[in-house]
């Protein structure tokens, strides 16, 4: 079975909520609160435990009272000052500490939400923070112990870390890589080199201002002349004292972005540069003294994989970078659908724009992606310690590596999937708020365009699930001999029944028979396993029409392979959010509401995919698709005057939400109307007021006189 979050009581009793959990000024969302089914503090404190609340309190407390993280209404920074007081930001979380490495060990959930806390402010000084921190001295971590007094350089800021995978001419295609490390037995030393401009190291986040080492990919050269794949070295890249490139380094910034200008991403290229041999990171193999190379792990794939492991970090907390921008944004558009009166019945009466059916449509299966999402990024999130753990303990069993197998499988379909879901809800938001969506101070075009990249970068979402589909397919030669098998989280279990699954048929006889997520879970294990067979079918067709293997793989994407990878990866967060809001310990005051989402992002998700269910003859008649619609609004509609106290759970506050249509109070039009009259030229005439006052344009004086 897939794995379940612990389930947190909301302990202690409502007198301790209110403490954790301040109410909300009055204001016009006051009516949607009333309305509510559900008290939004008690599921708050079941979905984070108090714990996790006391933390975020802590953090969002701390930002809003420091002034160096004050907002600048209407004041445009410069790209260079934005980044510097990216840095300034970056280095006073290194003063707050908020966790103790202790803290992490016992919760790493803390970790989870400490970044996301400090990325709903601004994710430029959270990514920065998160590279030097996570990403580059985790790397480093789970290569060896003799790295240990580096680690402490790390976490003390003595030096500033970067992790440079991509090129140039190379970003998803790491196989491709051509920055060389060549081994020098006789001074024992690496000799890290870019052999022409295409292969500059090129956007890696820290390297433009401030990173003065990084872990760099090389393809490793051993004195024989072979090609031992890639590998990762530490490369000290800029002098700790002055910031400036060390000798045979060139590095620089790679210019203006659509979105996270604060990060500092940049490029680097290498004129043989000489390292230590200790300062490989031993993760996949070794050279010893004499120049051979050795490794633990004998299969080159293996090996490969082994040495991008710390691509699937990146991935899982994108999952969760993501969902945080699909709740930041769902905060803003739903707040100000609900204060936000525009028609109705008679000409004297308005009503909330969230009454309208169109509305709910649009924004709340959003709503539902949300809860689902959020519960998954920290179940997947859980999946990896576990196997992270078994990574700094050397493990090599077998289910160490089924874990990494799994795992990347899993986080190479939900960082696409969440990404997408976040960038197509950030434009719907936008658009669902009208003219205010698009002003800047309401900052949903700030949250789209941050969001934009996590559909990129780690990787292209659509390549991504290729390697998902990939593993999906593996499992084919068990299915047909119908041998016995299972994954340590349980992901493709479902498949066991794959031949028996194959036969179902939906069965629902009515709407009110579609308002459980069982009936969208079971058509989407039978849509696994179907596309999973007609996947199979197209690649051997292919194949035994002459076709190469990478001509029938490519010839299997679109249709087959690329939608068995999104189908597999919404039937698994839907599998493990059913299993959670199914679960009898959650509280009977909070499992309708909970059951209502969990049917609606299931409902909604399988909708998109109901051309496929007639298709192969899962479905049949009219009847099937409308139910479906029609369960789809009548969720939505259920789910109405819960909206409001929905995003109240997990909306920050108003300091760090930042958008005056996205506030608390509901007061849509006078925040707005503050917001602008603290634009320090808001009310002056322009620089250039001469140009039409004085400087009257002679008409015609530039026409041809040809």
């Amino acid at each position: 079975m897939a794995p379940t979050l612990n389930l947190k009581e909301p302990a202690g009793n409502q007198s301790s909520w209110e403490t954790l959990l301040p109410d909300f000024p009055k204001g016009p969302l006051c009516k949607y609160r009333k309305k509510a089914s559900f008290n939004w503090k008690e599921m708050a404190v079941l979905l984070d435990g108090e714990d996790i609340i006391q933390l975020k309190n802590r953090i969002f407390s701390a930002l809003e009272s420091d002034p160096l993280f004050a907002h600048r209404p209407g004041e445009d920074l410069c790209r260079e000052k934005y980044q510097e007081l990216t840095f300034l930001r970056c280095k006073r979380l290194f003063e707050y500490d908020f966790l103790t490495p202790q803290e992490i060990v016992e919760n790493p959930l803390k970790m989870f939400n400490m970044v996301i806390c400090i990325g709903m402010y601004d994710w430029s000084p959270c990514l920065q923070y998160f590279l030097h921190c996570g990403v580059f001295a985790g790397t480093i971590l789970s290569a060896s112990k003799r790295f240990a007094d580096f680690v402490k350089q790390v976490y003390s800021m003595e030096i500033f870390g970067c992790f440079a995978l991509t090129e140039l001419s190379h970003g998803t295609n790491t196989k491709g890589i051509r920055t060389t490390a060549t081994f020098d037995r006789n001074t024992q030393e690496f000799i890290i080199n870019t052999p022409d401009f295409e292969a500059a190291k090129f956007w890696v986040g820290n390297m433009g201002k401030h990173a003065t080492h990084a872990v760099v990919y090389a393809q490793l050269y051993t004195p024989d002349g072979q090609c031992q794949g890639l590998h990762s070295f530490i490369v000290q890249i800029r002098d700790t004292k002055t910031l400036l490139p060390v000798p045979g380094v060139m590095v620089g910034d790679i210019g203006k972005k659509l979105g996270q200008n604060g990060l500092d991403n940049g490029f680097a290229t290498f004129h043989n540069v000489r390292i230590p041999k200790e300062n490989i990171l031993n993760i996949a193999g070794d050279v010893t003294a004499e120049g051979k190379y050795s490794s633990s792990i004998k299969d080159v794939k293996e090996r490969f994989s082994a040495a991008l492991g710390s691509l699937s970090t990146g991935r899982i907390l994108i999952t969760a970078l993501s969902t945080t921008n699909l709740k930041l944004a769902l905060s803003i558009a739903i707040r100000f659908s609900a204060a936000r009166r525009q028609f109705g019945p008679t000409d004297d009466e308005e009503i909330p724009v969230l009454e309208y059916q169109t509305q709910q449509w649009r924004l709340l299966p959003y709503l539902a992606a949300a809860y689902a999402l959020d519960y998954f990024s920290k179940s997947l999130f859980e999946n990896f310690v576990e196997f992270y753990a078994g990574l700094l303990t050397k493990q090599r069993s077998q289910r160490q590596a089924d874990l990494g197998r799994e795992i990347h499988a899993l986080s190479a379909a939900s960082k696409p999937l969440s990404s997408w879901t976040a960038q197509q809800a950030a434009q719907e938001c936008r658009e669902a708020c009208g003219g205010h969506g698009y002003l800047a101070m309401n900052r949903l075009g700030e949250i789209r365009n941050d969001n934009d990249p996590n559909c990129t970068y780690e990787g292209d979402n659509n390549v991504l699930l290729q390697q998902t589909s990939s593993y999906l397919m593996s499992w084919m030669n068990c299915i047909k001999d119908k041998a016995p098998f299972e994954s340590p989280f349980g992901t493709i279990n479902v498949l066991q029944d794959y031949h028996h699954i194959l036969g179902w048929k939906f069965t629902a006889i009515s709407v009110e028979d579609c308002m459980d997520s069982s009936v969208p879970l079971a058509a989407y294990k039978w849509l696994v396993c179907y596309l999973l067979r007609e996947s199979d079918l197209k690649l051997s067709k292919e194949k035994q029409s002459g076709r190469s293997d990478f001509e029938a793989k490519n010839n299997c994407q679109v249709y087959y392979c690329r939608s068995l990878a999104i189908a597999f990866i919404e039937q698994t967060v839907l599998q493990r959010y059913h299993a959670y809001t199914h679960d009898p310990n959650i509280p009977s005051t909070l499992q309708p509401v909970l059951k209502n989402l969990s049917a609606l992002y299931g409902l909604w998700s399988l909708s998109k995919h109901l051309a496929v269910l007639y298709q192969g003859g899962y479905a049949s008649g009219e009847q099937a698709g409308r139910f479906i619609q029609d369960a789809i609004l009548e969720l939505c509609y259920r789910l109405k005057d819960d909206a409001v106290a929905l995003v109240d759970v997990f909306a920050p506050p108003d300091f760090i939400l930042n958008s005056p249509i996205g506030k608390a109070s509901g007061e849509l039009y006078k925040n707005m109307w503050a917001e602008i009259l603290q634009g320090s030229k808001a009310l002056n005439r322009p620089s250039w007021w001469a140009e039409f006052c004085i400087n009257k344009p002679v008409i015609g004086r530039l026409r041809s006189r040809l």
